[in-house]
């Protein structure tokens, strides 16, 4: 059989084609057929564009279930899928395109005029247009499209999809995964979270992110499981549809909100069997509050872009509050120090994972994909925590910088990078500090040099960052403190702002 992602889903759901598959809160209601149908028609008209195997399509979308089944069409028709965060503004889109050169780049119709223009600097082919509903857009010419039930026959090596992460260096990367890498992760989490037959998921997790696109909707495919499609995290609709599921996966935000719901609990959970968190660290408290009130507690797990699922706390036995778990089955975890020597249980090193789940390096940078694997294969993730004598890992912060901003990852170089480029800015320093809804928020530390505004630095950063990564707040110092090595000391500036 075939190591293509959509094949394994196919074989999985073949003689379930009359099940829901994915339900809309306006009434949508697609069954497995019907995706499978769609998802045929989509590859039909990527090959009619000509997206041949190892081709890349780019996606900047809203959530639909049509952006779903072109993700699924551009696995079938052997095509690497590029999803893009809505919020990226022209400047890092025209990065991507450039960087992946893609066949086709589909995108929102209220971005048309600038996507035009960035298609054609690029040199993309095809560009397409694609709302919410089939309407006068690639999912109705996809619709209009004869199916093409041909699945490209892959190896478990062969890329399915890239996803790009910002550097510590500023300058996207993009993880390229096979097809192998999506599946392997992908069932070994059906069986480590004992999924079962009528498991509903409810969704509100964006689809351009690891956790919402291949953790999510792959189980829930591989599963032949009905998923409640909700377009965000909306707390009302949450709860109107918490007692027709069975499993939730969120990130600490959706949990803290729905625990400012005075009069949230068991009622609202009486059909849940699993509520499963993740992309950003959760506090002890909110996982000790959530079990008073629900009588569930929130199974924590642990991942990145370059590896899907890492590790998690166990769906039967003990889910410690800050910790993330054991390896899977199948992965191998380990803790070093900064020269690869292995560390004992209880010693706080990097983080290194090996598994059939860590991807192939990243697209088109040779030397910086040699420089994140170990000579034995294993991948550096940056993370820093503590494995303790039965293998629980425990993490405790990050070597590269990282910022963890409701579920979604900043880096600080790259605001760094856009505000040093302003005039009347000598230099800065981006941190995160703690933020009781979105775990973490970014923090901008400017060094004048001539006179320069927050209303200035925030129109700058407004025009080239997405806004998920603009700083909420900006303080002005006179000079950035330094080691005697002359590095800035951003652990000194965490302490004296988080107070």
């Amino acid at each position: 059989m075939s190591a293509n992602l959509y094949e394994i889903m196919q074989n999985r759901f073949g003689d379930k084609r009359d099940r829901p598959a994915i339900v809309t809160p306006e009434g949508g209601l697609w069954t497995y057929g019907d995706l499978d149908d769609l998802s045929a028609r989509f590859a039909g008209l990527l090959r009619r564009y000509g997206v041949s195997p190892g081709a890349r399509v780019v996606m900047q979308v809203d959530k639909s279930v049509g952006a779903v089944a072109l993700y699924l069409g551009a696995l079938r028709a052997g095509a690497i899928f590029i999803p893009l965060n809505t919020a990226y503004t022209d400047d890092e889109v025209d990065y991507f395109l450039k960087d992946a050169r893609p066949q086709i780049f589909v995108c929102r119709p209220e971005g048309e005029e600038a996507a035009e223009r960035l298609a054609a600097g690029a040199g993309v082919p095809f560009l397409k247009l694609m709302g919410t509903t089939p309407d006068n857009c690639f999912w109705a010419e996809a619709l209009q499209a004869d199916p093409d039930p041909d699945i490209e026959d892959y190896e478990e090596d062969d890329l399915a999809a890239i996803l790009y992460t910002s550097g510590t260096t500023g300058k996207p990367k993009g993880a390229m995964l096979s097809h192998g890498n999506l599946s392997s992760n992908a069932l070994t989490l059906l069986d480590y979270w004992a999924f079962e037959d009528g498991d509903v998921l409810l969704h509100a997790l964006p689809v351009f992110h690891v956790h919402g696109l291949f953790v999510a909707l792959n189980t829930a495919f591989l599963n032949a499981s009905k998923v409640i499609f909700l377009e965000k995290f909306d707390v009302k609709l949450i709860r109107k549809y918490l007692p027709e599921s069975t499993i939730l996966m969120g990130v600490p935000t959706f949990y803290t909100r729905l625990l400012a719901e005075e009069d949230f609990g068991k009622e609202d959970c009486a059909t849940m069997r699993l509520f499963i968190s993740g992309s950003a660290p959760m506090t002890a408290q909110v996982h000790r509050e959530f079990e008073d009130r629900t009588g569930h507690r929130i199974l924590e797990r642990y991942g990145m872009t370059e590896a899907g699922m890492i590790t998690s706390n166990p769906y039967d036995g003990e889910r410690i509050a800050g910790t993330v778990g054991f390896a899977l089955p199948g992965v191998d975890v380990r803790v070093t120090d900064e020269e690869g020597n292995i560390l004992p249980p209880g010693k706080t090193g990097v983080v290194e994972a090996l598994g059939p789940n860590i991807f192939q390096g990243y697209w088109q940078m040779p030397e910086k994909t040699s420089e994140e694997f170990r000579d034995d294969g294993f991948f550096i993730t940056g993370d820093v925590g503590s494995l303790d004598e039965e293998g629980r890992l425990t993490l405790e912060g990050r070597a590269k910088d990282l910022i963890i901003s409701g579920g979604l990852n900043i880096y600080p170089k790259e605001i760094e990078s856009c505000l040093d480029a302003v005039e009347g800015v000598r230099e800065s320093a981006v941190i995160g500090i703690p933020d009781a809804d979105f775990g973490e928020a970014v923090v901008a530390v400017i060094v004048p040099d001539g006179e320069i505004g927050e209303a200035k630095l925030k129109e700058v950063v407004g025009e080239k960052l997405a806004r998920f990564k603009h700083p909420k707040i900006y303080h002005f110092m006179d000079e950035l403190p330094r080691n005697t090595m002359g590095k800035v000391q951003k652990n000194l500036l965490r302490k004296l702002y988080t107070a």
